[in-house]
């Protein structure tokens, strides 16, 4: 077998061409079998298609480059959940757009590995610019905003604890009861004590029951406050929570994951009141923002407070080099080889600038609000609240939390719909987490139309358990 092409070089695009073809090819193909959001079966029967499709894993001979993207890209593509579908709703699991995926693309063949300058000259610099214009959009005014690139909100998280516990020593974590369980595990794999609960009794942390953590806990403290929760898309009150921060000398951290593109909208920006005062702020463009995964960030208000990050390794930053003027791209993730993963964010921020990324929130919200009226009107529907953000819950009137369950499960099973599921309020929810800026009125509601019939069928006794 001849020696495989590479994608980069002035050869690598001839080459990627044609299999780019059979790639796009083999993606039609899958969906086309799909027939739905989902496919049908379950677990067992989309494994069983995994397993013929690349049997054996590793063959004695190849079977060459176009049978092997053909069948196992189709595969995939057959077997995958697609949040392109207007049913594939259940989690903050967006349909990337097309150019950021081209992006993508581009990052792939030409493999600039985020470590050092001489393997990324020019993804370095793009990638300081764009995280810089990020920082700054969350930190207006401030004269050195910085911001990091990382693998989405979960690795934020972590980073905004460590930076803490950089600055204090074993800081006292305080969150709310409705923050992201990376928040937890953050401060287990740091070694820092259990955080402290704060009671959220109506989907956002309680601002009385936070004020008396602070006053009967030892500091130093770190508030964890969350703007976009997983559940329901609440917003915590952050400027009275930065009030209470500045009163007891706290630290604030911002996880924005969710909700912090909002920025991007005048509309809705205002939402994130107070957002610019945390210490350190989360922020996670595969989600409200449409980038493939992933887009993750963590920006701060100052460049300096990610001094803590600095790390010298001689064949990557050597001093010699560094005060030559080589940049030192270290420090800029606990990770050592990275993905160019701002070239598809700043091809994005290019393409559509402010108006664009703002006419695509305000259209996912409008829709999440279009589907709670829906709900509302529905006779055989209850709604738990209006969206803040593109998150609507809704359960069947009367229904037990085991018909939820199983209405949820079974539409899984039968590839028509991919809701997600929240217990709050003492009661299981169907969740349905709209980011799909394609999604029409008809779509949503066939979804409320697919959820009644099996509710019935459900009630009856008749659907598969």
């Amino acid at each position: 077998m001849p020696t495989p092409p590479l994608a980069g070089g002035t050869e690598g695009p001839a080459a990627l061409r044609p299999l780019l073809d059979t790639v796009l090819t083999a993606l039609h193909d899958g969906a086309r079998r799909r027939h739905g959001p989902l496919p049908a079966g379950g677990p067992e029967t989309v494994a069983r298609h995994i397993h013929t499709a690349g049997h054996p894993a590793i063959p004695d001979h190849g079977t060459g480059p176009h049978h092997a993207l053909r069948t196992l890209v189709t595969a995939l593509a057959q077997g995958a959940a697609d949040p392109a579908h207007p049913h594939c709703a259940a989690h903050l699991h967006t349909p990337p757009l097309a150019l950021a995926a081209a992006a993508d693309l581009a990052a792939s063949a030409l493999n600039p590995s985020m470590d050092s300058w001489d393997q990324a000259p020019a993804a370095s610099v793009l990638e300081a610019r764009t995280t810089t214009a990020l920082a700054a959009e969350i930190y207006p005014g401030r004269p050195h905003p910085d911001a990091l690139i990382t693998t989405g909100g979960t690795e934020a998280n972590q980073l905004a604890l460590l930076l803490a516990r950089e600055r204090h020593g074993p800081v006292q974590t305080i969150s709310g009861a409705n923050a992201h369980h990376s928040i937890a595990r953050a401060a287990w794999l740091l070694g820092l004590p259990e955080p402290l609960t704060v009671p959220a009794p109506t989907g956002v942390m309680d601002l009385t029951a936070l004020h008396d953590t602070l006053t009967r806990h030892p500091g130093p403290h770190l508030v964890t406050a969350t703007a976009g929760t997983t559940d329901t898309g609440a917003i915590d009150p952050l400027d009275s929570i930065a009030d209470l921060c500045t009163t007891h000398g706290a630290e604030l951290h911002i996880d924005a994951a969710y909700g912090g593109p909002l920025l991007f909208s005048p509309t809705h920006r205002t939402a994130l009141h107070g957002l610019d005062r945390a210490h350190s702020v989360t922020l996670d463009l595969h989600k409200l923002g449409w980038q493939p995964a992933s887009a993750g960030i963590l920006a701060v208000p100052d460049h300096h407070l990610l001094d803590p990050l600095h790390h010298r390794a001689p064949y990557l930053n050597a001093h010699d080099d560094t005060e030559a003027g080589l940049p030192d791209l270290l420090g800029r993730s606990l990770r050592t080889t990275r993905r160019p993963d701002a070239l598809k964010i700043a091809v994005t921020l290019q393409a559509l600038g402010r108006t664009g990324l703002a006419d695509l929130i305000d259209h996912t919200i409008d829709t999440a609000n279009q589907f709670a009226d829906l709900i509302t009107q529905h006779p055989a529907l209850d709604l738990y609240a209006r969206p803040t953000i593109t998150t609507v819950l809704f359960r069947p009137t009367d229904a037990t939390d085991h018909t939820v369950a199983t209405v949820r499960r079974t539409l899984l099973d039968q590839g028509r719909a991919v809701l997600g599921r929240a217990h709050t309020d003492n009661r299981l929810w169907l969740k349905a987490t709209l980011l799909n800026p394609h999604t029409t009125p008809h779509d949503l509601r066939t979804l409320l139309d697919l959820v009644t019939h099996l509710t019935h069928t459900v009630q009856k006794g008749d659907a598969p358990r």
